[in-house]
C-alpha cells in the first residue's frame, strides 16, 4: 500500500498539509503517516550566569532548579507534540482516512528526514513552519533542506487548500522535469486534472523535441494538455502565468540544468514556492 509522509509542527500551515495529505492519500489509495519532530534547538534553554560570587550551597541548588526547570519544558514540550498528532489524526480522520500512523520523534527534520522518507511515496510539509519570518516572506527553515533531501516527489502545502484541477509542469528538458512528466502519465496523482507544460526561456531543437515528447506522453496517458516555449526569467513567467490562469498547482523539477537548477536561496525553485501562492509538486 502507498504511504503519505505529512511533517507537522504544529504551525498555520499544518491543517493545510493534512488537507493536502488527505487529497493525495484519496487520489493514490496511501496511508497517512504523521510525523512530528520535538527539536530542542527550537526551544530556548533557561540562561543564567553562575560565575560571580555565589556560594557552593547556592549555586548548586541554583543548578538543580535549571535542570529540573528544564525537565519541565520538556515534559510541556510533548505534551504539546502529542496534542499536535491527535489534531492530525482527528483531521485525518474526518476526511476518511482510515490507516493513519502518528509519530513524535527528537532532532532535526531537515537531519532526520532521510530515515522517514525512504518508506513514503510522497512527502507531504508546510510552505512556512512555526519559526518562518511570515512578515519577510521567508519560508520554512526545514524546507530548503528536507527538499533536498527526498529522493520521492515532495508536496509543499500552500497556506489554504482549494480543490486541484489544473496544473503547470515546468518543463526544462532536464532529468528532473522528465521525471515529473513520467511521474504523471504513470501515477494517479495528478490524473483527471489539465496540464500546461511550459518551459521558459531560450528554446533549441533538443528543447522542442523534448517538449512535444513530454507533451504526447501526457497526451497518451489521458491528460488534457497544452505545451509552448516563453522567453523571459522562469520565476517571473511561471507566476505570472499561475496567476493569469488560475493555475491550482505548481509542479517542477528541484534540479535541472538550466535556471532551474540549485535548490538553495534565491534559486528559481526556491523563488517559486515563496512567490505562488499554490502548492509546489517537486522532483529530484
Amino acid at each position: 500500500m502507498p504511504n503519505i509522509l505529512a511533517c507537522t509542527d504544529g504551525s498555520l500551515y499544518a491543517t493545510s498539509v493534512y488537507k493536502h495529505a488527505a487529497w493525495a492519500s484519496a487520489k493514490i489509495s496511501a496511508s497517512v503517516h504523521v510525523l512530528h519532530m520535538l527539536n530542542p534547538h527550537h526551544e530556548d534553554p533557561v540562561k543564567t550566569d553562575t560565575s560571580g560570587h555565589i556560594g557552593l550551597g547556592a549555586k548548586s541548588q541554583l543548578l538543580e532548579e535549571i535542570v529540573n526547570l528544564e525537565a519541565a519544558r520538556a515534559k510541556v514540550a510533548r505534551k504539546h507534540g502529542e496534542a499536535i498528532l491527535e489534531d492530525a489524526t482527528a483531521q485525518l480522520e474526518a476526511a476518511g482516512i482510515k490507516e493513519i500512523i502518528a509519530d513524535q520523534k527528537h532532532g532535526r527534520l531537515s537531519d532526520s528526514i532521510e530515515n522517514y522518507e525512504r518508506d513514503a511515496d510522497l512527502v507531504v510539509i508546510g510552505k512556512r513552519g512555526n519559526h518562518a519570518n511570515f512578515e519577510k516572506g521567508h519560508l520554512g527553515h526545514n524546507l530548503e533542506r528536507v527538499v533536498r533531501s527526498c529522493q520521492h516527489p515532495v508536496l509543499v502545502s500552500s497556506r489554504e487548500f482549494t480543490k486541484m484541477e489544473s496544473f503547470i509542469l515546468a518543463f526544462d528538458g532536464g532529468a528532473s522535469s522528465k521525471k515529473a512528466v513520467e511521474y504523471a502519465a504513470n501515477n494517479p496523482l495528478l490524473k483527471g486534472m489539465k496540464c500546461r507544460l511550459l518551459s521558459v526561456g531560450k528554446t533549441n531543437a533538443a528543447l522542442e523535441a523534448d517538449l512535444e515528447e513530454a507533451k504526447q506522453a501526457l497526451i497518451k496517458a489521458g491528460y488534457d494538455t497544452t505545451a509552448e516555449v516563453q522567453s523571459g526569467e522562469p520565476d517571473k513567467v511561471i507566476a505570472e502565468t499561475v496567476e493569469k490562469e488560475n493555475i491550482d498547482l505548481l509542479v517542477m523539477g528541484a534540479y535541472g540544468h538550466s535556471h532551474i537548477r540549485h535548490l538553495i536561496v534565491g534559486s528559481t525553485t526556491t523563488a517559486m514556492i515563496r512567490i505562488v501562492k499554490i502548492p509546489v509538486l517537486l522532483f529530484r
